[in-house]
């Protein structure tokens, strides 16, 4: 027979709890050190494996990051809120403003890898596009690093019927991004289209994003389509889910 509430609950998890609402009040600070496995292990009369879990749990949740020979510590990141609708409105890029600069606010987002290049597109990536498998595309790769944290990085696939020879083929295409120049080119985005997911990183995708170990990442895979509907970017976007909070404000 199970006991009501949390009685049931596993030590770690208890442990994991006690320290979450530590952080919660204020009595570890962003930055601070939390208690190491022989603390706990005293505190709790428990094993170091179960002091072990409970400081896993919170580096799981992304409140938590362990460093090498030091200790694990409160997370001092403040995260992300990345605003789906009104980073990608014309008045933003139109205006030659990033749709990046949406998400960053007062802080600095630097961009930190740049690779910009032709290649074929994949089924998938053909597929969105509505073009042949292994039609030529212009490939776009990105890394963002925030407060000295990688956050996310993008690949964009554009057709490459549309953007060969424009600035969008070189690394810096010019103030309001990709958008902008596609407008100029006579295919201004009118419509995007976002599908999100949730998942575990690959290996090297968590070292491309420094990610602690059990952070998940999330996808999003956003299309951009032109007046008619012909799609004209496909964008791949791999962010650390420890760094954001997605938002979608919209009229009913």
């Amino acid at each position: 027979m199970t006991s009501q509430g949390g009685a049931r609950q596993p030590k770690y998890q208890r442990i994991a709890d006690a320290l979450k609402s530590a952080i919660q009040s204020g009595e570890y600070g962003p930055g601070d050190r939390l208690p190491g496995e022989n603390d706990l292990m005293a505190t709790y009369d428990v094993a170091r494996m179960t002091a072990r879990q409970a400081l896993a749990v919170l580096q799981n949740e992304g409140l938590a990051e362990a460093r090498k020979g030091a200790g694990v510590f409160v997370r001092a990141f403040r995260p992300l809120r990345r605003r789906g609708v009104q980073r990608l409105a014309r008045e933003r890029w139109g205006s030659g403003r990033s749709v990046w600069s949406a998400d960053a606010e007062d802080r600095e987002l630097v961009v930190d890898q740049i690779d910009v290049r032709e290649g074929t597109a994949s089924e998938g990536v053909a597929d969105a596009l509505g073009v042949p498998a292994g039609a030529p595309v212009w490939v776009r790769g990105r890394r963002f690093v925030l407060d000295g944290k990688p956050v996310l990085f993008a690949t964009s696939h554009l057709p490459a019927d549309i953007v060969a020879a424009s600035a969008i083929t070189r690394p810096d295409s010019g103030p309001g991004g990709t958008y902008a120049r596609l407008a100029e080119l006579g295919h201004e985005p009118v419509h995007f289209r976002e599908e999100i997911r949730s998942r575990m990183p690959s290996a090297a995708e968590a070292e491309r994003l420094s990610l602690a170990l059990g952070t998940p990442v999330i996808q999003i895979v956003r299309t951009a389509f032109a007046q008619g509907g012909r799609a004209v970017e496909v964008n791949e976007m791999t962010l650390d889910s420890a760094s954001y909070v997605l938002e979608y404000d919209f009229d009913a």
